[in-house]
């Protein structure tokens, strides 16, 4: 809900004059204007699912754009209004995306005419805000930041930290960029999806690259509590004990703890799969070297992941790099779950 305007009724519209907009179909509307507080969603995966319904459980008409109808059914259970058709998006104040990658954000936003879909970008009314919460590159983000511009449209970068567990019980830690009144119509429903909001300044791609550079952190980590795990187990002892003290002495965070245990419980079950890391180490790699910088333990990651993923580990979740260490040792690996 909005702390400082109350949220119209679904069928009340915003009585400003505007401009006709010709949508990217091409016919033109004599009157279109924002639905006050109605809020469109595009990818309803994991962690979108998660997010879209606590907006909607938090008084927002949510209406979530899918691609296939057989999605509808368990949206609808969750209080979501689905549809197929993406013009029903244009219309409202906002628009989140929640997207896998790049290629998926552009097709959104500028449209797909092979396929028969609108773009974000020619439909949204003048003045509503494309909140992005994808991670993408940081010119992808630049891009498509220009394109609303042109089209008098708000863009918000805000990416976010944390699973699908985290997003279900609106634990997330978000970083967000973007004009400052932007941020500040979207903090509401920032403050519905996270526990905290980092804003970072004007400009979106440097959200992204905070969420991309954050993930190198947390893929090192995991590489490095594989190995070490692995040489504990190849020397005969328990790895908890092992844990254990680093947890409470030197490595306490969230990363060392939540995914430790689960390298040590040998449980790789996906919230954050192999495939979409490698990904996100793919951008991150190209954006070091663009800049001139060097990333060689990134470097390992990657190799790591490109193994994983030929050993048909893709849709396990990242921390499968301590089963990689584990196999590279010899040693034998509990069945992972999980695998096609």
């Amino acid at each position: 809900m909005f702390k400082d305007e109350p949220r119209s009724p679904p069928s009340s519209r915003e009585t400003p004059e505007r401009a006709p907009a010709e949508q990217s179909s091409g016919h033109r509307q004599s009157v279109r204007a924002r639905v006050q507080g109605e809020v469109g969603f595009v990818g309803l995966g994991h962690m979108g699912t998660r997010m879209a319904a606590n907006i909607a459980a938090a008084g927002h008409r949510v209406i979530a754009y899918v691609r296939r109808p057989e999605q509808m059914g368990r949206l609808v259970a969750l209080g979501l209004k689905p549809t197929t058709d993406i013009a029903l998006l244009f219309d409202c104040e906002f628009v989140i995306s929640m997207l896998p990658d790049d290629a998926a954000v552009r097709d959104i936003v500028f449209g797909r005419q092979d396929l028969g879909l609108d773009g974000l970008a020619m439909g949204m009314m003048p003045g509503a805000i494309h909140l992005s919460m994808s991670t993408i590159s940081t010119a992808a983000a630049a891009h498509l930041a220009s394109e609303h511009a042109r089209c008098g449209q708000g863009y918000v970068a805000a990416p976010v930290f944390g699973n699908p567990d985290a997003a279900r019980a609106r634990q997330l830690f978000i970083v967000a960029a973007g004009a400052d009144a932007d941020v500040e119509r979207c903090r509401p429903l920032l403050d519905n999806l996270g526990q905290r909001t980092f804003v970072i300044g004007p400009d979106p791609a440097s959200a992204n690259l905070i969420k991309l550079l954050g993930n190198m952190l947390t893929a090192t980590t995991l590489e490095m509590l594989g190995e070490v795990i692995a040489l504990i187990r190849k020397r005969g002892l328990d790895p908890r004990p092992f844990m254990d003290v680093m947890t409470n002495t030197m490595f306490g965070g969230l990363a060392h703890r939540i995914y430790g245990d689960k390298i040590v419980a040998e449980r790789y079950s996906p919230g954050f799969v192999l495939s979409l890391a490698l990904k996100d180490v793919r951008l991150a790699l190209a954006e070091a070297e663009n800049a001139g910088a060097q990333m060689p333990s990134v470097n390992v990651v990657r190799d790591r992941m490109i193994t994983a993923i030929g050993r048909g580990y893709a849709n396990l979740d990242w921390t499968a790099l301590g089963l990689i260490a584990a196999e590279e040792a010899g040693l034998k690996a509990a069945p992972p779950v999980g695998v096609n």
